[in-house]
């Protein structure tokens, strides 16, 4: 016996015109509100969650019912019970029912795929077992290293013209020239490759043919790893013991780089506009009361880089958040609104410093297993550039910057700055806010342990004393200096300096303390 169909809509709706089941039942002033057509999701959150509490029912384009997940512990049960809720969207009624067409806008993101995010039991651990695997192989030293240089190159391009757009020419960039080197495909890392994966994610009438180009790219690259492995992810993908097929490798490759570089690119433009934006973030940052990956972390709570998730799906009749969960229907992930629901966060200006328990990553069996990669990429990515360029400031009004927002997540368009103009870095060498001199060649001594304070220098009198009469040893501690020289020459140098007893300084040159501090300080 099959249940009746039924509109996701909470048990407080009386809605009495029209019939149960019909796409339009509940709209109006007291129905569900189409998420699509909201000016600021943010706010429409807040007024869902004022009034159904932390689940609420919404509508999709076309009026497809859906239920929004808006409170933190509620999202947290849905991710980690795959005993209730699932991401094999074959059961979701609306899909069954027709009410879904094939042309649907959301339909890339909620169409099932035979990839690891959406498959569950034995499948999942298969799949998802490859993934980890492929990813605990990555160098995270070498990855660092190849962020800083990629970061770099990038910041070579604009820092002599005083001005860039940080979005296009920086955080739109270095996600997919990091993940290109990270998949095994540098080659393939070009201003097309980003191109692409900007225009697929926005679902424009060429998102079908930008899918088509990426995916070409990874299916040439699976070929030539299947042919020759190297020391890559796409190597150690293939070479697993699950046995990828060459589609279940090329769709992996293509999920974790359009995963990889939407998030992390988001992330990164959200991190920077705050330093730019926040005069008390930036005094934080600056001060060293906040080191950069804690401004990440506070990032991911107030701009999560996807807004909601598509989508779950209830594999049995059930309760979440005080609301009747029916077999079929659909559940969004609210990120967003879950990191800033009131019973976990009551003061949204408290600094989340040492948190990580948002909803950023998703949870559960299908957490994001990248999400170190996307934060090292933040981490140096925002670090490099702030020390390339130390006074960097907005080069517009705040209130000037453009976004573009959907349901899943919000990207900014554009973020001008203007720095003062540097010359071009090598991307081998460490970058510094003033470039020290290179020292002059020292004498040939060297100190192994340095005094903690000056000793005084002695006078011209006493140096004959010093010369005539032995003297005992030096007591041992941190404040003795042990000087090294090379050996004197026979003959006798033209101006004969005093001797001490062995283990004592000899024929020390006059003045090599203050020549040693001023290496050492780097004059």
């Amino acid at each position: 016996m099959t249940p009746e169909p039924h509109p996701p809509t909470g048990p407080d709706d009386r809605t009495a015109a029209p019939p149960p089941g019909c796409p339009a039942h509940g709209i109006g002033a007291g129905g569900p509100h189409r998420l699509h057509e909201a000016p600021d999701l943010a706010d429409l959150y807040e007024r869902l969650r004022e009034r159904y509490g932390p689940v609420a029912p919404v509508l999709l384009h076309d009026d497809v019912p859906m239920w929004v997940v808006l409170g933190h512990a509620e999202n947290l049960h849905m991710v980690r019970t795959s005993s209730q809720f699932t991401r094999d969207s074959r059961i979701w009624t609306p899909l069954k029912d027709g009410m879904v067409r094939p042309d649907h806008p959301l339909m890339p993101h909620i169409a099932w795929q035979p990839i690891c995010s959406h498959a569950e039991g034995d499948e999942h651990l298969r799949l998802r077992g490859a993934v980890n695997a492929a990813i605990g192989t990555i160098d995270h030293r070498g990855l660092r290293r190849h962020i800083g240089r990629a970061t770099q190159r990038l910041v070579n391009r604009f820092c002599e013209t005083g001005r860039a757009d940080l979005v296009g020419q920086f955080a739109e960039h270095l996600p997919m020239a990091v993940m290109c080197e990270v998949l095994g495909m540098p080659e393939e890392y070009n201003d097309r490759i980003v191109q692409s994966a900007r225009d697929m994610l926005k679902g424009t009438e060429t998102a079908i043919a930008s899918n088509e180009y990426i995916m070409s790219c990874l299916r040439r690259l699976t070929a030539r790893r299947r042919a020759r492995p190297e020391d890559d992810f796409t190597s150690h993908l293939i070479g697993h013991p699950a046995g990828l097929d060459d589609d279940e490798v090329g769709q992996h490759l293509r999920l974790v780089l359009i995963a990889a570089y939407e998030t992390t690119a988001n992330l990164l433009a959200n991190t920077i506009l705050r330093v730019l934006t926040d005069p008390g973030f930036r005094a934080q940052l600056n001060g060293g009361q906040m080191t950069v990956p804690e401004a990440v972390e506070q990032s991911l709570w107030d701009e999560p880089p996807f807004s909601t998730i598509f989508a779950y799906f209830a594999k049995q009749e059930t309760e979440l958040g005080g609301q009747r969960i029916r077999r079929g229907d659909g559940l969004l992930l609210g990120i967003a609104p879950g990191n800033v629901d009131p019973r976990v966060r009551p003061d949204l200006s408290a600094d989340m410093q040492g948190n990580r328990s948002h909803l950023a990553f998703s949870g559960g069996p299908h957490e994001c297993p990248g999400q170190d990669i996307g934060r090292a990429i933040a981490d140096v990515g925002v670090d490099k550039l702030l020390m390339r360029l130390p006074d960097i400031q907005l080069d517009c009004a705040e209130a000037e910057l453009g976004w573009t927002e959907s349901i899943a997540s919000q990207h900014l368009v554009e973020l001008p700055v203007r720095f003062t103009p540097r010359p071009p870095q090598d991307v081998r060498a460490q970058p510094s806010h003033t470039p020290m001199p290179v020292p002059q060649p020292r004498p040939a001594w060297e100190i192994s342990t340095v005094r903690s304070e000056q000793p005084p220098s002695p006078s011209p009198s006493s140096e004959p004393a010093v010369a005539s009469a032995p003297r005992p040893a030096p007591p041992a501690g941190p404040r003795t200096a042990v000087v090294t020289v090379p050996p004197r020459p026979r003959t006798a140098p033209a101006t004969p300096a005093p001797a001490v007893d062995a283990g004592r300084e000899r024929d020390r040159p006059r003045g090599a303390w203050q020549r040693f501090l001023r290496w050492w300080r780097g004059y």
